[in-house]
């Protein structure tokens, strides 16, 4: 049973009063909806606000794959478990294309994040000068295998489809464009994973808001959302989980 998500990724956004005044006020926003699950992934420093609360889902946006040494800023798996994490994104376009972060660095990171209980978000995406090259389907592929290497309970991974070209930009890919990476995808993780692909979780990552939620939620193969600056505002984000309710 795919579940239907709603994230939101805050990256370096927000501070203590208006992160306050969040956690006040969305949870009322969407009490009624019981069909999908909202997930927050806010700022390192802070988390501890959501340990004060029981209410959001939440998480960390990014470990690092050792358990403990001389990682000067980086945070392990353990560490977000110790603040009561359950998620944790791994791969996301920015890291991998501002600070380098390549496969098998996020294949160690997938293995710490299962191996402390932790359920990853793995995102994969093309950059705009690979889609025009028609490369795309090329680069999920080897995204997906050398990511996915060694890996044995894919089950525990939810994925999150990033078009790099259309993040932070306002460009947004079609319904189309986005159901064909997500089927495709899909497809992929049936052939690595035995049919494990026909239950596994897959988002949509790119320009999300309110005005196109409806449209690409319809598409048979999105299950729900990684949402980025629409997030940060209870009223959007709580628009965009009412829209992502099941039809």
């Amino acid at each position: 049973m795919r579940e239907r998500i709603v994230a939101g990724n805050w990256k370096m956004n927000l501070n203590k009063l208006s992160i306050k005044n969040f956690i006040n006020d969305f949870p009322s926003l969407v009490a009624d909806i019981k069909e999908v699950k909202n997930i927050i992934f806010p700022p390192y420093v802070y988390l501890y606000l959501f340990q004060e609360q029981d209410e959001i889902h939440y998480g960390g946006q990014n470990i690092y794959y050792e358990e403990n040494g001389a990682f000067t800023s980086e945070i392990s798996s353990g560490m977000l478990r110790d603040m009561g994490c359950k998620y944790v994104i791994v791969g996301h376009s920015e890291r991998r294309h501002i600070f380098g972060e390549k496969n098998d660095l996020l294949n160690k990171k997938l293995q710490s994040a299962l191996d402390n209980n932790l359920i990853p978000v793995f995102c994969i995406g093309e950059t705009l000068k690979e889609r025009k090259a028609n490369r795309q389907f090329n680069v999920l592929e080897t995204q997906l295998k050398e990511g996915l290497n060694g890996i044995k309970n894919i089950e525990k991974i939810i994925f999150a489809y990033e078009p790099v070209w259309a993040i932070g930009t306002g460009e947004t890919a079609t319904p189309e464009i986005a159901e064909g990476a997500h089927k495709f995808i899909r497809e992929e993780l049936n052939k690595l994973f035995s049919n494990a692909g026909e239950n596994i979780t897959i988002l949509y990552g790119g320009s999300v808001k309110p005005q196109n939620t409806g449209s690409l939620i319809k598409m048979k193969n999105i299950d729900g959302f990684l949402v980025g600056g629409a997030s940060l505002q209870p009223e959007s984000f709580s628009e965009i989980t009412r829209l992502s309710r099941e039809d």
